[in-house]
């Protein structure tokens, strides 16, 4: 199991690096994540997305998947991948700090 650190205080994620408590993510840790993922600057569309699926999270209690995540949010997939390039919804449900969206693999 990997931990990231957030200011001395620990953050248990499972071993695809998805957080156990969703509650421990803060906007405060996402620059951090991201560089983990490969982003090294974050665009105000990277955010978009991010603070997209929380709030899809909060909302249903799920992520979206990628066709989903398109949809809802109006970004194209091309978009997405542009924004994610290793996997739109899982990358950015890692960053947001929620569970692996349904039918992602």
């Amino acid at each position: 199991m990997q931990t990231p650190q957030r200011i001395g205080h620990e953050i248990a994620v499972n071993d695809e690096g998805f957080f156990l408590n969703p509650h421990d993510w803060s906007e405060e840790i996402v620059p951090e994540l991201a560089e983990r993922e490969g982003i090294a600057e974050l665009t105000p569309k990277h955010w978009e997305v991010i603070r997209f699926m929380r709030t899809a999270y909060e909302e249903r209690g799920g992520a979206p998947s990628v066709r989903a995540l398109s949809k809802e949010s109006g970004i194209p997939v091309k978009e997405l991948y542009a924004l994610f390039p290793k996997g739109p919804a899982k990358v950015a449900a890692r960053i947001a700090g929620v569970p692996k969206p349904v039918g992602c693999i």
